[in-house]
């Protein structure tokens, strides 16, 4: 007698956002969203998106703000699964 074992693999593709603590961030530094920005060149309602996680800033933003509100990159912004598979 002969055995056949089939074992299906699905792919499962996993969607990650960008999270951060902007806002503490600068709460910590006691500094207003307008003042934020003009440090690092953009607007307040940028700074605004980027807190609400509207907006995902470029490298070179990233690391200005990194550098204004003294944390590393990885304090800042880090990638959290969705939770909705597709």
């Amino acid at each position: 007698m002969e055995y056949i074992f089939c074992i299906y693999l699905f792919e499962i593709e996993v969607i990650y956002i960008v999270r951060n603590s902007v806002k503490l961030s600068r709460n910590e530094k006691q500094l207003t969203q307008e003042e934020l920005a003009e440090k690092v060149g953009v607007t307040r309602q940028t700074i605004g998106l980027i807190e609400k996680e509207k907006y995902n800033p470029t490298i070179a933003l990233g690391l200005k703000l990194c550098k204004v509100l003294n944390k590393s990159l990885d304090q800042l912004f880090w990638l959290e699964e969705d939770g909705n598979e597709k």
